[in-house]
């Protein structure tokens, strides 16, 4: 492995080669290499953890939701990231009051749902009903 990396270098940015591959980390050449299923949940888990960060930094209130409703905010921010969810201001304001019904009617009533489709029409279903 250091071989590797004095060799490689490392990079925690996607770049392209000196012969044009898309690369990544320490010269992984992803143009032409996929990703392992291992690999690919260790990526999705690492996600995951900042998304959940970034909702108990600017959303605290979200872990006394219910699991599934936890789960669906999980989700938006991991579709939108943090910054466009928070402009989710009155959707946001109705889940933390506990008004499901308003807050599912706010999701869905947003350009985000019209261009999710039924992700969004799920989410909410969960968001009003507090079951997976």
């Amino acid at each position: 492995m250091a071989q590797l990396t004095i060799d490689e270098g490392r990079r925690d940015r996607v770049y392209t080669d000196s012969v044009g591959k898309l690369t990544v980390g320490v010269g992984r050449n992803i143009s032409d290499r996929e990703f392992s299923q291992d690999e690919i949940d260790l990526m999705l888990s690492n996600d995951i953890a900042l998304v959940e960060a970034d909702l108990d930094r600017t959303m605290p209130w979200w872990r006394t939701m219910t699991e599934a409703r936890q789960g669906v905010l999980a989700n938006m921010a991991f579709n939108l990231g943090i910054s466009r969810l928070a402009g989710f201001k009155n959707t946001l304001a109705y889940m933390q009051a506990g008004r499901y019904d308003a807050a599912a009617a706010g999701m869905l009533d947003s350009l985000w749902a019209k261009q999710v489709g039924a992700r969004a029409d799920r989410l909410a279903k969960i968001m009003r009903t507090g079951e997976y």
